[in-house]
Order: structure tokens, then C-alpha cells, then sequence
């Protein structure tokens, strides 16, 4: 099978700096670096790292050709990324000492990618194929009804969170993601619990607490890996691609949920994004020895 991810791809430039800057604060970074990211990248590269065949959809400027390279570099294929009049995405990353973030985007190309694109690419798909969606670009409502027309299975990660968005495309979902102030404002906006969603399934991600797992069995609860984290750039995202990559092998999910959880756990140890993402023996390596 293969994952179909209509994602943002972004020009993550990531400033390390002593504390989280307040309003109206002018304050000196200690590092600067440019990454490859965005949040539908960042589940490329893990996808396609944790063995998963991921086809990418999405666009970039003229100034974006080294962000196609490294995508296809990492194994993620990337014959539907369209070349628009735009600017590809930015985003501003200040990373303080206990690893804590603050971003801002410049949304550039990521909303403008030509419906052709994303028409031609699942034009390719195969029933049973996973499309993965989330809230960096055009497009989410009219790929999440293509998607469900095709029998294709509909994964959303609800992040940045906006609840019109979410909600527009909640009856076409197999699978939601959600962080837990995602969840929280889904449910202040809906009355809803992730419960109570009409989703077959939904993982909400807790950061240092773990994550649940919701199905119509129940409630399930994994414990986080517990590591000194460095950044947690990047860490939800390479959850989700991990996650997808599993059940697209066959794995069950909480067998895909306790890989993945291992994933983020290495991920949130490096300063980065993509270009940083564990790969599958990595993570195998972490469970062999124990951790």
C-alpha cells in the first residue's frame, strides 16, 4: 500500500535563543540554522523512514528546489509537487534551553497548490491506500472527498488548529490526530469528546504524559519514553508519519502507537526538523535496547 500526503513544505529557519522572546523584547539568538520542514514534509521524511512508500503533494517557488531534492534525498516520492508563482513557505523557529518553541509561518506556496495536482496524483491511488491531511494548506475539504470517493482511508492531523477546518472534513476521516489543546478546543467548539467524534479512531498526543488512543473498544493510554528533551520541533509529526507507516505495514495500532512513541522520543533529543528524523533501524535499535 503507500501514503498519499497532501503537505506543507516549508524553509524552517530555527533560532536558538536564551527564553521564549516577550512582546515588544528585542533578544540575540545563540545559533541559527535553515532546515527543511513544514508539518506535511516532516510526515513525508518520517514515513517514508519508517519504511512506508509516501508520494508527496504539494508546491513550492522558484526558491524551493533544494526542498524537492532533500524530500526525494530521504525516499519520499516527488512527482506531484507543483512549481507555483509564489514564494515557498517560510517559517520563523525560536528554540529556547529546555527545548520549548514558538513559530511563525509565512504561508507562500503551501496555499496555492493546484487542485490538478492533487486530482493527478490520486488519480495514481489505489483503494485502501492512506491520504494523510493537515491544516498547512489548500485543499483539505476537496482532497478528503476525493479521497473518500476512491476508497482511499482519510488521515487528518488537526494542526495549526482551526475547528471550521477540522469540522468540514471530520465526516470523511478514518483516523484524527490531535494534541491535547487541540483536542480541548475541538471539544470546546463541537461539545464533543474525541469520543464522541464519529471517528473510528483518534489519537490525541500528550507530550511528556504519553498518548490516548480512542476507538469504539475504548480508551487506551501509552506512557511517553522518558528522555531529556532538546526540541520539540518536529516530534507530533514524526509521530504521525511513524503511526501511518505502521498500520499501512499491517501492524496493529497500538503496536504502530508504541513505535511511533519511540520515534518522537528520539526525535525530540536533536535540534531540527526533517533533516533530523530517526530512521526505522534507529528506532529498532532504541527498543532493543530496552528504552
Amino acid at each position: 500500500m503507500a501514503i498519499w500526503n497532501l503537505g506543507s513544505i516549508n524553509a524552517d529557519h530555527v533560532y536558538a535563543v536564551p527564553h521564549i522572546p516577550q512582546a515588544g523584547e528585542t533578544l540575540s539568538a545563540t545559533d541559527h540554522a535553515l532546515f527543511l520542514g513544514g508539518k506535511g514534509t516532516n510526515m513525508s521524511v518520517a514515513g517514508a523512514r519508517a519504511g512506508a512508500t509516501v508520494h508527496h503533494i504539494g508546491a513550492v517557488g522558484d526558491d524551493g528546489e533544494w526542498c524537492v531534492d532533500r524530500l526525494m534525498e530521504y525516499g519520499v516520492d516527488t512527482r506531484f509537487i507543483a512549481r507555483v508563482d509564489a514564494d515557498t513557505t517560510q517559517a520563523l523557529i525560536v528554540v529556547d534551553l529546555q527545548g520549548e518553541n514558538m513559530i511563525v509561518l509565512s504561508p507562500g506556496a503551501n496555499e496555492v497548490i493546484p487542485q490538478s495536482i492533487l486530482q493527478e496524483a490520486l488519480s495514481e491511488a489505489e483503494t485502501g491506500d492512506w491520504l494523510l491531511i493537515q491544516n498547512e494548506t489548500n485543499l483539505q475539504r476537496t482532497a478528503a472527498e476525493l479521497g473518500r470517493k476512491m476508497g482511499l482511508r482519510i488521515a487528518y492531523a488537526a494542526a495549526p488548529f482551526d475547528a471550521d477546518r477540522v469540522q468540514a472534513v471530520l465526516p470523511a476521516l478514518d483516523l484524527l490526530f490531535l494534541n491535547a489543546v487541540e483536542a480541548q478546543q475541538l471539544q470546546d467548539a463541537t461539545g464533543l469528546t474525541p469520543d464522541a467524534l464519529g471517528v473510528a479512531d483518534v489519537i490525541v498526543t500528550l507530550g511528556a504524559d504519553g498518548a490516548d488512543w480512542y476507538s469504539r473498544a475504548g480508551k487506551q493510554h501509552f506512557d511517553a519514553i522518558p528522555v531529556e528533551p532538546v526540541d520539540t520541533t518536529g516530534a507530533g509529526d514524526t509521530f504521525t508519519g511513524y503511526t501511518l507507516a505502521g498500520l499501512d505495514r499491517g501492524q496493529p495500532m497500538a503496536q504502530a502507537i508504541g513505535v511511533a512513541m519511540r520515534a518522537g522520543a528520539l526525535m525530540v533529543q536533536r535540534h531540527g526538523t526533517a533533516d533530523v528524523i530517526p530512521d526505522l533501524k534507529e528506532v529498532q535499535d532504541m527498543m532493543l535496547d530496552g528504552s
